[in-house]
């Protein structure tokens, strides 16, 4: 059972001739057994923003939390529209939102993140000035006071020029988009895992205005509790798990895209796989588990890794992963590399 708490949403019922201004953002904040406190900060990040009241549509999703926060976010009033419903995972409380957004563009938020006023502006004003502008593409930090200023912009291209031409940041947070251009694409439920991954490929595909800047607009709040931080032996395998699941997604659409679009997929597909192998050999440290991953991939034609010099990285870790010394070296060099760092 879903409760919705907004007050203009009694206005719509009650008045539906009533026309209400389009919001410009719609603010997608998603919650699960966080202490309240970061919530509020995340929403008071927003609201200090340069948007009108009418400008912004701040959209709560709590996830089944244990314990309802609507007690403590009633001093908000009409700013949020609060959303519980039962638990099921980031992808379904992200689906209900994009459901419930009504803003031109959507941008995620983590509720124990926040925004970062400053560069974040500067994307509010690309999609201000930049009226064609369907996807904004900026960076995050851990570190509030890392902030670039100036902000360094790309020229404008279209979603798939970005990605046969660039490295994605998949993460979703990252990415200010049109909802017009989203359509009907939504997040897979059940992987809890690399859903952005399948997600953000997805929306530059079908995005003919990408903007890209490295403005570091998004402050990521690293917690011990989070679900990237377990390490036991399920976590691990269900974060591989789910890895695999998306690159195999993902490699699936290269049949019904256009040339140009098909090599931006290939492009991400390759570098997802080599992510997934070296997490494979950082969180498992098994030559079997390694074995066993590589074969997989090899029924679906995805590996060995394409011979394409994407990035440094990725052209030295093929020319590695793709042979049996190769492997055997990254194993044995790998976990000692980043026990030494």
């Amino acid at each position: 059972m879903q409760i919705n708490l907004h007050f203009r949403a009694l206005i719509r019922i009650f008045a539906p001739d009533m026309k209400e201004e389009k919001p410009l953002v719609s603010f997608i904040l998603t919650y699960y057994n966080l202490p309240v406190g970061l919530l509020k900060e995340c929403i008071d990040s927003i609201l200090a923003l340069s948007l009108r009241p009418a400008e912004r549509e701040l959209i709560i999703v709590d996830d089944g939390s244990e314990q309802s926060p609507m007690n403590e976010l009633m001093a908000y009033g009409d700013d949020i529209t609060y959303v519980r419903q039962a638990n099921g995972g980031v992808s379904a409380a992200r689906n209900t939102g994009l459901q419930m957004a009504r803003g031109e563009y959507v941008q995620f938020v983590d509720g124990d993140d926040r925004l970062i006023q400053a560069p974040y502006e500067h994307c509010l004003d690309i999609i201000r000035y930049q009226q064609e502008a369907d996807v904004v593409l900026f960076d995050f930090t851990h570190d509030l006071q890392d902030v670039t200023v100036p902000p360094d912009d790309k020229p404008k291209v279209s979603g798939p020029e970005y990605l046969r031409n660039n490295n994605l940041q998949g993460a979703a947070y990252c990415c200010l988009f049109r909802q017009g251009v989203r359509g009907s694409l939504t997040f897979t439920p059940g992987i809890a895992y690399g859903e952005d991954e399948e997600f953000t490929p997805q929306l530059l595909l079908r995005a003919e205005a990408v903007y890209a800047t490295n403005a570091k607009a998004y402050y990521y709040r690293e917690r011990d509790t989070s679900a990237v931080h377990q390490t036991d032996q399920a976590h691990i395998q269900k974060r591989l798990d789910d890895t695999a699941t998306v690159i195999s997604r993902l490699n699936q659409l290269e049949d019904h895209l256009p040339y140009e679009a098909k090599l931006g997929i290939q492009r991400r597909v390759a570098q997802l796989t080599m992510d997934y192998l070296y997490n494979t050999i950082m969180m498992t440290q098994s030559a079997t588990e390694l074995t066993r991953r590589i074969k997989a991939l090899e029924a679906q034609n995805l590996f060995p890794l394409p011979a394409n010099d994407y990035s440094t990285k990725y052209t030295w870790f093929r020319r590695l992963i793709n042979n049996e010394t190769g492997r055997s070296l990254l194993l044995h060099t790998l976990p000692l590399m980043k026990r030494e760092r």
